[in-house]
């Protein structure tokens, strides 16, 4: 079916005179005329009844100019998604975020998401693992990470965000509490709170590795999985932690964050997704994040 011959069979049967329809649809009368004739011939029906004064439209064309511009108006919403699909204006994105990222970032993410494009559906998973984000990348669980590099995979592409400062999260009475800042040998005493080792987490090897360079030998009181956890354990008086700053958005009474003593040490963060997606919605959610970070 030639959808031209839809437009042409309407414009008709809403004017009932060739020579309007013709004027409407700026062409020549004959090639209108001959254009209802052949679509009469393919249907097998007459759609409309001429004579010398008047065009009127028979039963089957009444009928078939109903499911005609129901035809054209599909047709034109069809287009109308597709140039919103091209423009990445619609889909859905799952957006995964590592613990220090879901406080300080995801709001600001999600608000910014929304008012640019509103019509792409967001979904967010806070407290995320490295290794965890890295394999939901590849299954297409989520679509998008925050993490914190490195990540050895060459199955995702990994965009540089930002850098964020070191600091140390002690319970408020801590005597390192009182300090402007804290060194990294001065946590050779303190029990320690971190990130778990059989996850896999980049923040427990940046922690212990930092210790370690400084010839500190960490004592280690609890592994946890979940940043909020271990900010909720360091406010329970159980130990101190080393965390990203942007951890100090996740404010707990009974918690004092103080910087590491320079120079100063920093983690990455960045955005990942798998390699090879180029749909237009993931793009421009990759600009918007990359903006608002």
């Amino acid at each position: 079916m030639d959808l031209r011959h839809l437009r042409y069979f309407v414009a008709v049967a809403e004017e009932l005179h060739f020579g309007r329809a013709a004027e409407r649809l700026n062409m020549a009368q004959p090639p209108l005329s001959q254009a209802i004739r052949q679509l009469e011939g393919d249907l097998g029906v007459e759609l409309l009844h001429r004579t010398t004064r008047r065009v009127e439209l028979t039963d089957a064309g009444r009928g078939y100019l109903t499911r005609a511009r129901k035809i054209i108006g599909e047709v034109a919403e069809a287009a109308h998604e597709a140039r919103r699909v091209a423009a990445g204006a619609v889909g859905h994105l799952a957006i995964g975020c590592v613990g220090s990222a879901t406080y300080s970032l995801l709001p600001a993410i999600s608000r910014g998401l929304s008012v640019e494009l509103p019509g792409v559906d967001f979904s967010f998973r806070g407290e995320m693992l490295v290794p965890d984000q890295a394999a939901a990348l590849r299954t297409g669980a989520i679509d998008l990470a925050l993490l914190r590099p490195p990540i050895a995979d060459l199955s995702l592409t990994v965009l540089p965000l930002r850098r964020d400062r070191l600091v140390v999260a002690v319970p408020a009475d801590h005597p390192l509490a009182a300090r402007r800042e804290v060194r990294v040998t001065d946590l050779s005493d303190a029990d320690l709170i971190v990130h778990s080792a059989d996850r896999r987490s980049v923040m427990y090897d940046v922690v212990l590795g930092l210790l370690r360079d400084a010839g500190v030998e960490p004592r280690i009181r609890h592994e946890v999985g979940e940043t909020s956890t271990l900010i909720t354990l360091v406010a329970g008086g159980l130990g101190a932690a080393v965390v990203p700053e942007p951890v100090t958005a996740l404010a707990l009474d009974g918690v004092a964050f103080r910087p590491l003593a320079r120079p100063a040490v920093h983690v990455d963060l960045a955005l990942a997704h798998r390699t090879g997606r180029t749909e237009p919605h993931l793009a421009r959610a990759v600009s918007v994040i990359r903006r608002i970070v």
